[in-house]
């Protein structure tokens, strides 16, 4: 399922960013932006282990919500779906390290409530970052099957 919602963050987005990691933080920015407005409370970002990374855990309603961002940014709105789509980044090895990753938050949470019975969902959130408008549109993909 699909949902997209625009949002507008102008002041979070700069006319261009210096490197490719300053693009990822800005788009999981207004993606944290994004899933409070949406009723998420974020729990942790950038949650890392030796073998991978978790861009965004939050909860809603009792589950835990996993969240890969995956961002992009275009000069005008009309080419941002002639460029790649950025969700075809998250392909089966991402998946066997997202999963991997899960399972080790659920693991160490364990003792906090969250263990590995807890329920969870995961998603995909494709950040759109205009660079003239500076504003940015988000695209959720809503429970992907891991």
């Amino acid at each position: 399922m699909i949902s997209r919602v625009k949002t507008t963050i102008k002041s979070a987005i700069p006319a261009e960013f210096p490197h490719k990691r300053a693009k990822g933080r800005t788009g999981e920015d207004v993606a944290c932006i994004f899933l409070e407005k949406n009723g998420f409370k974020i729990l942790v970002r950038n949650y890392q282990k030796k073998w991978g990374e978790l861009d965004i855990i939050a909860t809603k309603d009792g589950v835990l919500d996993f969240f890969e961002v995956k961002s992009v940014t275009a000069v005008y709105a009309e080419r941002f779906f002639d460029a790649h789509r950025p969700e075809e980044n998250v392909h089966s090895l991402k998946v066997r390290h997202i999963r991997r990753m899960i399972e080790t938050y659920l693991a160490e949470q364990g003792s906090r409530g969250f263990g590995r019975d807890q329920e969870f969902r995961f998603h995909v959130l494709c950040v759109y970052m205009d660079l003239d408008t500076r504003k940015a549109r988000v695209k959720w993909i809503k429970d992907v099957i891991l």
